[in-house]
Order: C-alpha cells, then sequence, then structure tokens
C-alpha cells in the first residue's frame, strides 16, 4: 500500500482506510478537475493528488485555514513553534488555558488557533453554536501537546503543504449546490456529505431533506461522473 497522508485537521468519519478504495474507483475516468462539495478533512485529494483540485465547505474556518497553508503563512515550523509555547499553557493552567485560545479564535478566527482548538477538543469534534461560535470544550488528557505529538502535527503540515503546492489546489467557502452548479462535463465530483442526523462534528446539521436535496440536484444536472458517500 502507498503511504496515506494524514491531513493536521482532525474529524470523525475521516476516509483514511478507504483512500486506496476510491482510487481504484475512479483510476479509469477520465477527468479536468477534481471537485468536492464537501472538504472535510480533504484526506481523499490530498493522497489521490489530481492536478487540477477545488475543494469547497461551508466551514469558513476550515477553508481559511487551508487557504493559510497554501499561501505559506501558516508552515510546519510556524506550528511547531505555536504549539509548543501553547501547549506549555495548557499544562501550566491544567486546561483552563484552553478557553482563552477559543474565546479569542471566537473573536479573530485564527487559523492556527482553529489547529490548537481541533487538536485539543474533546473528540476532535468541528461544532459551533447557533451564533458561529466554536463551543466544543476542552479534552483532559495529560501532556496534550507532547513533543512528539507536535512533531506528528508538524510534519502533517509539511506533506500537506507539499502535496498542495505541487498542484493546482482552490479551497473555496461556498455552499454545497453553488460548487455543483459551477462544475462541467469533464469535471469529476467527490460527494462526501455529513452523516444524516449528527450533530456533533460539522459546521452545520445535515437532515435527511439535505441528502435528498443533493441526489436530487445531482440528478436534474445529470452529473453521471459524480462518486457519492454518505
Amino acid at each position: 500500500m502507498q503511504k496515506i497522508y494524514v491531513p493536521p485537521i482532525k474529524s470523525q468519519g475521516i476516509k483514511t482506510k478507504l483512500v486506496e478504495w476510491i482510487k481504484e474507483g475512479v483510476s479509469n475516468i477520465k477527468y479536468d478537475r477534481w471537485i468536492e462539495p464537501f472538504m472535510g478533512t480533504g484526506v481523499v485529494a490530498f493522497n489521490i493528488q489530481p492536478k487540477s483540485v477545488v475543494l469547497c465547505d461551508n466551514n469558513l474556518h476550515l477553508i481559511n485555514f487551508y487557504n493559510a497553508v497554501k499561501s505559506k503563512k501558516i508552515t510546519a515550523e510556524k506550528v511547531h513553534s505555536f504549539l509548543t509555547s501553547e501547549g506549555k499553557k495548557i499544562l501550566q493552567t491544567e486546561g483552563k488555558y484552553y478557553y482563552e485560545v477559543r474565546d479569542r479564535f471566537n473573536d479573530s478566527g485564527n487559523p492556527l488557533d482553529f489547529l490548537f482548538l481541533n487538536r485539543s477538543c474533546f473528540n476532535g469534534m468541528v461544532r459551533f453554536n447557533s451564533k458561529g461560535k466554536f463551543n466544543v470544550p476542552f479534552c483532559r488528557k495529560p501532556n496534550r501537546f507532547q513533543p512528539a505529538l507536535v512533531t506528528k502535527i508538524s510534519n502533517q503540515i509539511r506533506n500537506i503543504s507539499q502535496i498542495i503546492n505541487s498542484g493546482n489546489y482552490s479551497f473555496i467557502y461556498q455552499d454545497f449546490s453553488e460548487t455543483i452548479k459551477n462544475t462541467n462535463e469533464n469535471d469529476i465530483i467527490y460527494c462526501d456529505p455529513p452523516y444524516i442526523g449528527r450533530h456533533t462534528d460539522y459546521y452545520d446539521s445535515w437532515s435527511e431533506s439535505n441528502e435528498f436535496f443533493l441526489i436530487n440536484f445531482c440528478w436534474r444536472k445529470e452529473l453521471f461522473s459524480c462518486f457519492l458517500l454518505g
């Protein structure tokens, strides 16, 4: 098996174990662009590594994070220094500092704070309240940012940055329907929508009506090169 590159932003339901299967499923399909209306972790695109990729999501913070990686405002070195420094404060305050960072992020939306919260919150959830504020509590584990983990996350940033900058990657904040509208017959659309009824791990909830809308929308567009999981 090829090496699987794991993205730095965690999420439940990541398709790490399905990458090889998905890659095999699209291996004989010719396309110009790889389109994802639901980027999520981005693990599939980052490992298949098409020449031209459009990754979209309605979580603005996720898109801002990867655009910062793309522009090299976020680098492996910056992440290593940031998480080492912030991790010490977590230990010194027995986790109370986490809530200072959470308040700071909810005011500024800093992409590095987003990474910090994602890697230190309960179960790696990405959840926001009705006012758009990140509200996941702290995950109380000793040595949350021990050196080995900081190095691992930094290496993930380095790997994904190299992948992004070796191809033509676009990260766009928009609703899935807008993403699909802007496709053409030479694109392949990989859809991995949120699970129906799950309200804990995604920016917005996803209902059965959303699921039917997506399927009918793709059918009306005659998107026969659409790879749909769910």
